[in-house]
């Protein structure tokens, strides 16, 4: 008896191009006997499968338990069809359609492509554009959708025939690998250096030497080019940092391999899948001290971490050598090629003009780069989950799954670390990281990304968000684009605690405390909030608590002047100018007298909340840093001495907690004024900075706990979110962590976004799609504002 046949129509959607999914399709369909095609469309991906019903259904199966390593099943939805016969199984030419699909981020090159790398038999070795259909450049290059060859920067490099064959044949691991090439149809390198050009396996020789020697090397990577030396050589890491005008700001190293890695820092097991797994980011590591392979003093000077990252492209792996070669330097500096405060280069010509001074040599090649993508950071908690504090490459453009649907929607975020957000139904996808926006190239580099953007995943905007600073560059951009469409102006800590609540899939049903710390953000009342604890969900909020309100002298001149911070605050709190404190003495008689005529005048002293000053003025009053160089550093310098002294420091500091016991009675006053004299008396002492350093975060931790019991009582709720750019202090993150825990609170951490400005957009859509009633019904928050401070600050500081 014949078994009856039955067809199969399957619609699959998700990241399911440029992955390999249809060889993927067309193996898995021939191994069980069926016949059909498969074709992508701007949807996603079509399979039409013919067969016995057994193997049909395993077919179905599969395809959603089994996909290729990079790729993203959403959705399937099956369709059953009348059996038309034939024999075979074919990948059809891709057809437009109405839909979207998601373009895979870009991926670290695989270990099969290193090997054949390596391998002088094979004929792509040492060719510095090896890809297959599981690793290589995907966001950077494609240019529309459907994500096939010509709409992508390799369109300009026609197949030769040995790479047209393995392109067409389902069997080769690069069977519709769009950037496939090979030596003799792919790109071509180029190093320019003292007027001489090189080219080929010459130019990679070059750079190697060079970087040996001591340059400073302009490197073209997948999403830009980075400034290279060698991160043993003081000299050229201070001549590079010199450059960049960087300030101490840290700079990441990449290392030739995960041993040499491991010299440097402890590993753990998650550490190790990051470095090595597709999206390859900078991770941020603990160093031995010292480490077991030379590090320059000046890579990371003050900082607790050191960002290490592999190497993840074919460029990358060549410029530390294959067998054989000279011994190159174990470790480079990898930095963003540009100077600070501008986006980061990808035109080859505009690479000659704007590193030209920056550098000693450029390494480049004629792939365009059409997008431009910085490398992401991301730091291991203890438990083994991960936050990204920069969200870029690797991760870009994936979607995130949203708690509700939104409508088509366009939130801009802020005016520091930017990123913006699309969304859609379930879906949003955060852009890569775009910088701040105080420089008009980063603005034209925020509007390219939105349209590129925009055009991947097919939404046209019908609703706008922007952060309620009337100051913001990206809010003026959102009134000028949104026309008659509506634009929701969303508070920046909300904002803060709705992208840590969509982060952890809560559909704001029931509120969250959210504790968000930041350096500054526009508060209701006018005044620069960033010490905030808030009852919140996606339609509103109340505010529960907040750092005391310190005047904030001269707006960015104080955030630069860590000193100014702390002589502020110890005015605050009533404490004279002692000499013997550190910030006395570091500002002369001039200073501290212009300041203190400001401070009694109020002269553009705007009142600010921010805990991200507070830190400030603590790592200045501890003798840690006086003058920033770049963002958050008197913070991340602070951090760094707390690390070392949190488990011997004896009794930490506690701050006073005011007002809010009855109904009426408005916020709880976080009052840091018996946390500065306590810090002030052990200086006098010359107690150790580390222990000062590692009593203040303490005492942070025991106030949050201390003001989210108090919520708790008040409200019934018992979930806190952390959020903010001061979480990403590793050891305030895990300390309030672990007491709140303990305390039976149910705590909600970033593990997809940012904590700080980088995923702020993603609140922003989500409050304006709650506020708009799109999502859940309120929890019962409401917003509170205030009576309208004089002045205005703009935005600053680790946030």
């Amino acid at each position: 008896m014949t078994t009856p046949l039955v067809r199969r129509r399957l619609v699959v959607h998700g990241t399911v191009q440029g992955v390999g999914f249809r060889p993927f399709v067309h193996g898995l369909a021939r191994e069980l006997g069926l016949s059909g095609y498969v074709v992508n469309h701007t949807g996603g991906v079509t399979a039409e499968v013919e067969g016995a019903p057994g193997p049909v259904q395993a077919f179905c199966e599969r395809l959603v338990a089994a996909p290729p390593p990079l790729a993203v099943v959403a959705s399937v939805a099956q369709l059953s069809l009348p059996v038309l016969g034939g024999d075979g199984f074919a990948i059809l030419p891709s057809e437009p359609g109405a839909g979207r699909t998601g373009v895979p981020p870009d991926a670290a090159v695989c270990a099969d492509c290193l090997a054949e790398l390596a391998d002088p038999a094979d004929r792509r070795h040492r060719h510095p554009f090896i890809t297959c259909t599981h690793c290589g450049p995907r966001f950077t290059l494609v240019t529309g959708l459907p994500y096939d060859r010509p709409r992508t920067t390799m369109a300009a490099f026609p197949l030769c025939a040995r790479c047209a064959g393995e392109y067409a044949d389902p069997a080769d691991r690069r069977h519709h690998a769009q950037p496939v090439c090979c030596p003799d149809c792919g790109p071509r390198l180029r190093l320019d250096h003292g007027g001489t050009a090189y080219g080929g396996a010459e130019a990679m020789a070059a750079a190697r030497s060079l970087l040996a020697q001591g340059a400073i090397v302009a490197v073209k990577g997948v999403g830009g080019y980075h400034l290279a030396c060698d991160a043993g050589d003081e000299d050229a890491v201070r001549r590079l940092r010199a450059a960049k005008g960087r300030g101490d700001k840290p700079f990441a190293v990449m290392a030739g391999d995960l041993e040499t890695v491991r010299a440097l820092a402890p590993v753990g097991e998650a550490e190790a899948r990051l470095l090595t797994g597709p999206r390859s980011p900078v991770v941020l590591l603990r160093p031995t001290r010292p480490p077991a392979v030379p590090l320059a003093p000046s890579v990371c000077p003050g900082s607790p971490d050191l960002g290490v990252l592999l190497p993840y492209s074919p460029v990358h792996r060549l410029l530390y050598g294959l067998p054989g070669d000279p011994p190159g330097p174990p470790l480079l500096v990898m930095t963003s090629g540009n100077r600070s405060g501008e986006p980061i280069v990808t035109d080859d010509a505009d690479a000659a003009a704007r590193l030209a001074d920056l550098a000693d040599a450029r390494l480049g090649h004629d792939r365009p780069i059409h997008v431009p993508c910085d490398d992401s950071v991301v730091r291991v908690r203890a438990d083994g989950s991960s936050l990204p504090l920069r969200r870029s490459r690797g991760y870009v453009p994936e979607p995130l799954g949203l708690p509700f649907e939104v409508p088509p929607a366009l939130a801009v975020g802020g005016d520091v670390k930017n990123a913006f957000c699309l969304g859609r139904g379930r879906s949003a996808w955060l852009s890569q990281h775009i910088g701040d926006l105080g420089e008009l190239a980063t603005v034209t580099a925020f509007e390219r990304a939105v349209g590129h953007l925009t055009e991947l995943t097919g939404t046209r905007p019908e609703l706008y968000a922007a952060d309620r600073h009337p100051r913001y560059r990206s809010t003026a951009w959102a009134h000028a684009h949104a026309g008659n469409r509506p634009l929701k102006l969303v508070q920046h800590h909300h904002a803060h605690i709705a992208s840590a609540m969509a982060d952890a899939g809560l559909d704001g049903s029931a509120p969250v405390i959210g504790v968000a710390f930041d350096g500054t953000g526009y508060g209701d009342d006018g005044a620069v909030w960033g010490g905030e604890v808030m009852l919140a969900d996606y339609t509103g909020y109340r505010r529960c608590a907040h750092l005391a309100y310190v005047p904030l002298p001269g707006g960015d001149a104080a955030v630069r002047n860590p000193c100014r911070m702390a002589l502020t605050h110890l005015r605050s709190a009533r404490l004279p100018w002692d000499p013997a404190l550190p910030p006395a003495a570091v500002c002369d008689e001039d200073e501290r007298r212009v300041l203190e005529r400001q401070l009694e005048r109020r002269l553009a002293c705007t009142p600010t909340s921010s805990m991200g000053r507070l830190f400030d003025a603590v790592s200045s009053l501890a003798g840690v840093c006086h003058r920033a160089g770049y963002e958050a550093q008197a913070a991340v310098e602070l951090e760094a001495y707390a690390a070392r002294g949190t488990a011997e420091c004896g009794r930490p500091y506690a701050f006073a907690l005011r007002g809010g016991r009855a109904a009426g009675d408005g916020p709880v006053l976080i009052d840091p004024g018996p946390v500065l004299r306590a810090a002030a008396a052990d200086v006098r002492a010359g107690t150790p900075v580390e222990f000062v350093a590692a009593r203040f975060h303490l005492a942070v931790a025991d106030a949050v706990l201390a003001v989210c019991a108090h919520v708790r009582r008040r409200s019934g709720v018992g979930t806190v979110a952390l959020t903010g750019g001061v979480f990403a202090n590793a050891v305030l993150e895990e300390a309030c962590s672990r007491r709140l825990a303990g305390a039976g609170f149910t705590v909600v951490l970033h593990r997809q976004v940012p904590c700080g400005d980088g995923g702020l957009a993603l609140g922003q859509l989500l409050v304006a799609a709650g506020s708009g009633g799109h999502g859940r019904a309120s929890a019962g928050c409401r917003t509170e504002g205030g009576g309208r401070v004089s002045g205005s600050a703009r935005q600053s500081g680790r946030g």
